[in-house]
C-alpha cells in the first residue's frame, strides 16, 4: 500500500531569488527549527486524546449517532475513557470485540450505546490475535481511502485545472446546499479551490455533527455528509466544464484529526490544519491539539491533502510589521512540525496576510517584501496568501482598492495558493456579487501584469530588501530563544499574536490521555509503514 501523492511535477509560483538573502541565517532558522519541533515530540509523545481515538473509528467507517444525535464514536470512545480503560487504545478494545463477538464495528457501537455491551468487560484474547485484527481492519480501510484519492488525483490530472496561484474562494451561507450554488458560481467565474467555512465556535465542539446541516452561523458545520454534497457537486460541474475545483475545509479544533480523516474519505484536496490558531484563538489545550495535530498531518500527508498552516491569523491580533518574525518564525516551526507528519513541500502551504495599515507609508513594498521572503524562504511550498481584513472600515471602494494591490503583490511574488477579498469584507457575509467581483480584479491584475513578477528586481540597498532581512534576522533571534526555552513556554509567555496560553489550562483538557505500555495504535502503524509516494 501506498500514500497519496502528487503524480508528475508540482506547479507554485514562480520563485526566483531577489532578495540576496543571508544563508547563514535562513541555515541557523532551519536549525532552530528543528530542535523546537523536536520538543515538541518530546512533550506530546506517550499521550493520545479521546479525538485520536475517535479518528480510528471514523478511518474504520464508523458513522451515524445515537437517538440523542451523539455521534457513535464519542458515545465508544467516551464508554472507554470513562473506565479510565483509553490508555490500551480503543484499537485494542474494538479488535477484541470483533474477535469475542462476531459483530462488526457498528453492531458493536450500537450494543454499547444501548448498554447492553461492556466493552472493557469482555474477556481479553490473545493479544497477538488482538494486534493482527485490529492491523489488518485498519489496512483494509486505509486502503480504500488511498484507492479513492488516488482516483481523484488521476480525474484532476486527466481533467485539468488553472494554473497557480490558485484562487481560493470562500463561502459562508451555513446552508450547504446553498454552499453548493455559491460554489457553482465561483467556479463559473474562475475560482480554483472552494473553502466553505465552518459555523462559527465549531471548533470548540467536542463531537463532529453527524448528517447534513443548514443552519450553522457564520458558516456551515463540517460533517462528512456535507464534505460528500460539496465534493460531488463540484464533480458535476468539472465534468460538464472540463476544469477541476478544489475543495477546502477545516482541520483544527477539538476534532482536527477527526475531520481530516472524514475530508480523506470524501475527497477532500486542501485543509486548514494548525494547532495554535486554536491554542491562541480558542483556547484549546495546547498539549490536545498539539496531539491531536501531528495525527491530523499525518493523514492529509498520507493522502495527499495540501495543509494551509494560520500564521495570517497572529496579523489580526498584533501589529503587522512588528509580528512579522513572528509569522516568519511561525512558518519555520510549522514547516519543519509537517515535514516530520510526512507531508512533502508541495503540500505545506505555510501562511501569511496583507495586513499593514493601508496609511502606512510605502505599506505596498514593505508587504511586497514580506511575500517575497515568504517565497524565497519556502520556495516549494505553494503558500496561503491572505488579503487584508483587519484595517477594513467598511468603506467598499477601499477595500477594494486595497485587495487590488494585494493581488499585484500575488502576481508580483509569484504566489501558490491566493485567498480572495471581498469589497463587502468586515460588513456582512459577502454575497454572489461579491465573490464575482473579487474575481474579475483578480483576472485583471493576472493578465494585466503577468510578467511582473519576472520583470522586477529589488535594489540593493533599498527598502525591500533591508525589511525583509531584518524580519529574518529578528526571526533567527526569536526561533533561537524559543529553541532554548521551548514551544510551550513561548507560548505562556504569548509570543505568537500577543496571546498567551497556559500548558495545563484550556478547552479539552480532560479529553488528553497517557497511553499504557501496552497501546494498540494500529492506524499510526499502517501510516508509518506506508510513506507518501511523490511521484
Amino acid at each position: 500500500m501506498e500514500g497519496v501523492g502528487e503524480t508528475g511535477p508540482h506547479r507554485v509560483g514562480r520563485v526566483r531569488p531577489k532578495l540576496d538573502l543571508d544563508d547563514g541565517e535562513v541555515q541557523a532558522c532551519r536549525k532552530a527549527a528543528t530542535v523546537i519541533a523536536e520538543g515538541v515530540e518530546a512533550a506530546t509523545t506517550g499521550l493520545t486524546t479521546v479525538s485520536v481515538e475517535r479518528t480510528l473509528l471514523r478511518i474504520l467507517g464508523l458513522n451515524g449517532a445515537d437517538e440523542n444525535g451523539v455521534p457513535l464514536a464519542n458515545r465508544l470512545v467516551d464508554l472507554v475513557h470513562a473506565q479510565g480503560k483509553l490508555g490500551r487504545g480503543i484499537g485494542f478494545w474494538v479488535a477484541n470485540a470483533l474477535l469475542q463477538t462476531g459483530l462488526d464495528l457498528k453492531g458493536i457501537a450500537s450494543t454499547c450505546a444501548e448498554g447492553e455491551l461492556d466493552l472493557c468487560g469482555l474477556p481479553e484474547a490473545d493479544q497477538e490475535a488482538v494486534r493482527r485484527r485490529a492491523r489488518e481492519e485498519c489496512e483494509a480501510a486505509v486502503a480504500a481511502v488511498a484507492a479513492g484519492a488516488q482516483e481523484r488525483w488521476a480525474r484532476r490530472e486527466r481533467i485539468g485545472e488553472n494554473p497557480p496561484p490558485h484562487r481560493y474562494v470562500l463561502t459562508a451561507t451555513g446552508n450547504v446546499h446553498e454552499d453548493v450554488i455559491h460554489a457553482r458560481a465561483v467556479a463559473d467565474h474562475g475560482g480554483d479551490v472552494i473553502a466553505v467555512i465552518r459555523s462559527t465556535a465549531q471548533s470548540l465542539l467536542d463531537y463532529v455533527p453527524d448528517g447534513p446541516t443548514t443552519e450553522g452561523y457564520g458558516g456551515t458545520f463540517a460533517t462528512q455528509a456535507n464534505f460528500r454534497i460539496m465534493r460531488e457537486a463540484l464533480d458535476e460541474w468539472a465534468a460538464q466544464n472540463g476544469r477541476y475545483v478544489r475543495l477546502s475545509s477545516f482541520c483544527s479544533g477539538l476534532c482536527m484529526p477527526e475531520i481530516a480523516a472524514l475530508g480523506a474519505i470524501e475527497g477532500l484536496d486542501n485543509m486548514v490544519n494548525d494547532a495554535l490558531y486554536g491554542i491562541l484563538y480558542r483556547d484549546i489545550n495546547m498539549i490536545r491539539t498539539l496531539v491531536d495535530q501531528r495525527l491530523s498531518r499525518r493523514i492529509n500527508g498520507f493522502f495527499g491533502v495540501v495543509i494551509n498552516t494560520g500564521e495570517d491569523n497572529y496579523l489580526r491580533t498584533a501589529d503587522a510589521q512588528e509580528a512579522a518574525p513572528s509569522v516568519t518564525a511561525s512558518q519555520f516551526v510549522n514547516f519543519e512540525l509537517a515535514g516530520r507528519c510526512s507531508l512533502a513541500p508541495h503540500q505545506i502551504a505555510v501562511g501569511h496576510a496583507f495586513e499593514i495599515p493601508p496609511d502606512t507609508p510605502n505599506g505596498f513594498l514593505l508587504e511586497l517584501a514580506q511575500a517575497q521572503l515568504t517565497r524565497e524562504l519556502f520556495p516549494d511550498s505553494p503558500v496561503k496568501y491572505m488579503p487584508p481584513t483587519r484595517h477594513m472600515n467598511g468603506n467598499p471602494f477601499r477595500t477594494h482598492a486595497c485587495d487590488t494591490l494585494f493581488n499585484l503583490v500575488t502576481v508580483g511574488s509569484g504566489q501558490g495558493l491566493q485567498t480572495l477579498g471581498a469589497p463587502t469584507e468586515g460588513v456582512f457575509t459577502p454575497h454572489i456579487h461579491d465573490r464575482v467581483l473579487a474575481l474579475e480584479s483578480v483576472s485583471y491584475v493576472e493578465t494585466t501584469a503577468r510578467d511582473f513578477v519576472d520583470e522586477i528586481e529589488f535594489k540593493p540597498g533599498g527598502l525591500v530588501r533591508r525589511h525583509a532581512a531584518a524580519t529574518l534576522k529578528a526571526a533567527r533571534k526569536m526561533l533561537e530563544e524559543i529553541a532554548e526555552e521551548g514551544l510551550l513556554v513561548a507560548i505562556e509567555g504569548g509570543r505568537f499574536g500577543d496571546v498567551p496560553r497556559r500548558r495545563g489550562d484550556g478547552r479539552g483538557v480532560e479529553g488528553v490521555v497517557k497511553k499504557e505500555d501496552r497501546y494498540l495504535d494500529p492506524l499510526s502503524e499502517t501510516l508509518s509503514r506506508a510513506p507518501v509516494a511523490m511521484g
